[in-house]
C-alpha cells in the first residue's frame, strides 16, 4: 500500500487551482469583447428632397412691326419708326358718314365753337394712308396734343389767331388752303348729294407718303417718340380696370353727344354720335374701340366768334376715366407744364402710371362731370 504524501498533493491541488483560474481568466478575455461590444444604432439614410424647379416664363416677344399707337403687331415694314400723321376730320352730324376714320388707331374728340365737336385722328402708318372725309380746320389745342406723337399734321384751314402759336411749335403741316401737293379735294359724290362745302374736303392720304418724300421731309420718329404712345399690357394680356363694371359711356359736350356701348363678342366699345351709330361711309363699319378714356378739364370761351380757350395740360389733380374689357378706372392725366411736346400720361390714384390694354382708342376732352358710366 503505498504511503500518503500530504506536501505533493498540497502541491497537486495547488497546480489544479492555478490551472482553473487560468482557464477561468482564458474564458473571460475571449467573453469579454463580445459582451462589451455594443450595438451601433443603424445610420438613417438621409434623402433630400428636389426642390421643385420653377421654370421662367419666357420673355414676351415683341414685334418688329408694333404699332407704336396699339401695341399691335400691324405696321408695314416701310413704316416702323416712322412719324404717325393727325388728321382734323369734321365731326357734326350734318357731315356724316365720314370715311377714311376707322382706319385710325387713336381719335381725339373735343369741343370747338358752339360745344359741336371735331375729332382728330391719328394713323401709324403714314404708307398707308386711306382717303379722308370730311377735312376740317385746326384748333390750337389739337397740335398741342398731336406734337406729343411727333405727327404730321393735316387739316384745312385755322383759326388766324394762332398762326403765329402753329409757328412756334415748328409743326409739319399740311394745309388743305395751300393744297400741297395736289393732296386735298372737293369729294364730288357729296356735292351732288347736297352737302355743304365746308362737309366735302378730302384728304388723299393714299399718296401722302410719295409728297412728304419728294419734299425731303423728316420721317423717322424723333428719339425719344421710337417708344410706345402709351404704356401697353401684355401682348396675349386683355384687363379689366379695376374701379368696377362699365358697359356703357355717355358724353355730353353741349350741342353734340357720344355715347360708347360694350360689345362683348369684340371686347371693344362701338360708338355712337348724338344717337345715331357712327358709321365708315367706306366700309360700313360702325367705330369701335379697346380702349376709351373720358379726360375731365376746363374749357371756356376766349373771344367773340367762340373759339376756345382748354387746359391741354391736365396734372395730377385732374380727374379722368379709363374705360376697357367692361370695367372703369378713375385715373388723372397729364402732359409736362407748357411743352406740347410731352407725352400724354395716365395716372392711378395713387400717382403710378397704368397700363392699358392693346388695340384702338378714343379719347373724349371735355368739360368736368358731363360724362356718366353704367
Amino acid at each position: 500500500m503505498g504511503s500518503y504524501n500530504k506536501g505533493q498533493y498540497g502541491r497537486t491541488k495547488s497546480m489544479k487551482r492555478k490551472v482553473c483560474i487560468l482557464l477561468a481568466v482564458l474564458m473571460a478575455a475571449t467573453l469579454l469583447p463580445a459582451c462589451s461590444k455594443k450595438e451601433e444604432p443603424k445610420k438613417e439614410t438621409k434623402v433630400e428632397k428636389e426642390e421643385p424647379k420653377v421654370e421662367e416664363e419666357p420673355e414676351e416677344e415683341i414685334p418688329a412691326n408694333q404699332n407704336l399707337l396699339t401695341g399691335l403687331g400691324d405696321l408695314s415694314e416701310e413704316a416702323i419708326g416712322k412719324r404717325p400723321v393727325a388728321v382734323m376730320v369734321n365731326n357734326i352730324p350734318a357731315a356724316m358718314p365720314q370715311y377714311g376714320v376707322e382706319q385710325a388707331d387713336v381719335i381725339f374728340e373735343i369741343p370747338v365753337e358752339g360745344d359741336q365737336t371735331r375729332f382728330m385722328a391719328l394713323y401709324a402708318d403714314y404708307t398707308k394712308l386711306p382717303k379722308i372725309c370730311a377735312i376740317r380746320s385746326c384748333r390750337y389745342y389739337f397740335p398741342a396734343f398731336s406734337q406729343g406723337f411727333d405727327a404730321f399734321y393735316v387739316n384745312w384751314g385755322i383759326d388766324d389767331s394762332i398762326a403765329d402759336y402753329l409757328q412756334s411749335l415748328g409743326l409739319d403741316q399740311y394745309d388743305g388752303m395751300n393744297n400741297p401737293g395736289g393732296l386735298f379735294g372737293r369729294d364730288e359724290e357729296r356735292q351732288k348729294a347736297g352737302y355743304p362745302l365746308e362737309h366735302t374736303g378730302y384728304f388723299d392720304g393714299t399718296r401722302f407718303a410719295s409728297v412728304v418724300q419728294a419734299e425731303g421731309k423728316r420721317t423717322d420718329l424723333a428719339d425719344d417718340k421710337k417708344d410706345t404712345a402709351f404704356r401697353f399690357n401684355g401682348m396675349s394680356e386683355q384687363l379689366k380696370p379695376a374701379g368696377g363694371d362699365c358697359t356703357k359711356v355717355d358724353i355730353n359736350f353741349g350741342a353734340q353727344s357720344a355715347t360708347l356701348t360694350y360689345d362683348e363678342a369684340s371686347k371693344t366699345y362701338k360708338k355712337d354720335n348724338s344717337g345715331e351709330p357712327q358709321i365708315d361711309g367706306k366700309t360700313g363699319n360702325q367705330l369701335a374701340f379697346t380702349n376709351v378714356f373720358v379726360l375731365e378739364t376746363s374749357i371756356s370761351v376766349r373771344d367773340d366768334v367762340g373759339h376756345k380757350e382748354l387746359d391741354w395740360q391736365g396734372g395730377m389733380d385732374s380727374t379722368g376715366y379709363y374705360i376697357s374689357n367692361g370695367g372703369i378706372q378713375k385715373i388723372h392725366w397729364a402732359k409736362e407744364a407748357n411743352n406740347e411736346w410731352s407725352r400724354l400720361r395716365f395716372y392711378d390714384e395713387n400717382g403710378q402710371e397704368i397700363s392699358i390694354n392693346r388695340g384702338k382708342t378714343y379719347i373724349a376732352v371735355n368739360y368736368a362731370n358731363q360724362a356718366t358710366f353704367q
